[in-house]
């Protein structure tokens, strides 16, 4: 299986069925968690054969949640069921996601089925007994070596000239921070920008101050902020300031100590 988990490689669709599921992960790093939901999927398409069943991940991770659900669209659905496997779960979480699925359809051009949020993990009957369960699983005991005295070994310094913050704050966070950050995460894979050009690194980052202009990022070492962000103005800030040297005005405002309005791009 592709180490991506494309969706042609999961759960296949049975000819009559109208509804889907995405399960609906945080983020994976490697090969093994994409098995791991792929695994997931398989056992939901057997428990709920009516409906088809995939995964995606709203953090870092292929498929991400944004590219899972267009692609979804595009088949004949009457209804998509989206069921976040996350623990803990974030307040904000239903807001965000609300908000991208409004910007994500105003986009497209092609009419969507309904879109339903199934409930989290927490709210399961059955979570105390799991809970129960795996606490009387046998777990292996992790053998710790000796206390030594510390070897202060070096470390290197990055030599990637860019640095992309993405605000975590709760404004951020509930304009769809999460969203962009996935897209900036995959595309930052897959393009490799750590090596491409200057090179950058992203992190995330508590509140950056400017909430009303959420999501917010910032690219340093210049200090260009920029607000309003969407996987579109990612996009443009990879191709246009971390790859071509220039800051892109639509969404980029200046420092200047004043209010500033969000405006539309």
């Amino acid at each position: 299986m592709d180490q991506f988990g494309a969706l042609e490689d999961q759960v296949p669709v049975a000819a009559a069925t109208r509804e889907a599921v995405i399960l609906l992960a945080k983020s994976a790093f490697a090969a093994a968690p994409h098995q791991d939901m792929q695994k997931l999927a398989e056992l939901a398409a057997v428990q709920y054969p009516q409906a088809h069943i995939i995964y995606a991940f709203s953090e870092q991770g292929r498929p991400s949640f944004k590219q899972a659900l267009l692609e979804l669209t595009e088949q004949s659905f009457d209804q998509i069921l989206v069921l976040p496997l996350v623990l803990p779960m974030e307040p904000s979480f239903q807001l965000w996601i609300t908000k991208a699925l409004r910007r994500w359809q105003q986009e497209s051009d092609k009419s969507w089925p309904e879109i339903k949020l199934g409930a989290t993990l927490d709210k399961s009957p059955h979570w105390a007994e799991l809970l129960k369960n795996l606490l009387q699983q046998t777990v292996q005991s992790i053998p710790l070596p000796p206390l030594e005295k510390p070897f202060n070994e070096g470390s290197l310094i990055p030599a990637q000239k860019y640095r992309m913050l993405v605000c975590e704050g709760r404004a951020c966070q509930a304009a769809g921070a999460d969203a962009i950050w996935c897209h900036l995460r995959n595309e930052q894979e897959r393009q490799k920008l750590r090596i491409v050009g200057d090179g950058m690194m992203s992190a995330q980052t508590s509140c950056l101050g400017p909430c009303n202009l959420a999501p917010v990022v910032q690219v340093f070492p210049d200090g260009t902020w920029y607000g309003g962000v969407t996987e579109k103005a990612i996009d443009r800030i990879i191709t246009e300031h971390l790859l071509g040297g220039q800051p892109v005005e639509d969404y980029a405002y200046s420092a200047s100590g004043k209010k500033q309005r969000l405006r539309k791009v």
